[in-house]
């Protein structure tokens, strides 16, 4: 496969990767983060903690906070075999129904053909 087919097979599965990963979060999908993330995987969220693949998966089995999360404005850039997933995020926040936007870059790795989800970060405002 020549470097431009590759490219778009890559964008198309790290798509579908990003899509599942803002529907598993809404929806309490433990289940599909198991299959996404690495087990080095640790995520920074705007709470200011750092939390491993583990805290991670129980944090996403509680009830979520909020409603309506929706991906905008996404890019995918990839080199070699690291991508890098940016882009913007809009929900309602449950406990006081108010809209709220945040940023969040995902970052994946290719690992026995395909990609996982290494490292995540997600800046808001507010919070």
């Amino acid at each position: 496969m020549d470097q431009t087919t590759q490219l778009a097979v890559d964008i198309s599965v790290l798509e579908a990767l990003n899509a599942d990963y803002i529907h598993s979060d809404q929806f309490n999908d433990v289940a599909r983060y198991e299959q996404m993330l690495a087990p080095d995987f640790l995520v920074q969220l705007p709470d200011l903690k750092t939390r491993d693949r583990a805290a991670f998966l129980d944090m996403i089995a509680q009830p979520r906070p909020f409603t309506g999360l929706t991906a905008h404005d996404v890019t995918i850039r990839v080199f070699g075999d690291v991508a890098l997933v940016h882009g913007r995020v809009t929900y309602t926040t449950v406990a006081d129904n108010v809209d709220r936007e945040a940023l969040y870059t995902d970052t994946y790795r290719r690992c026995d053909g395909g990609w996982t989800c290494v490292a995540a970060s997600v800046i808001a405002q507010g919070v």
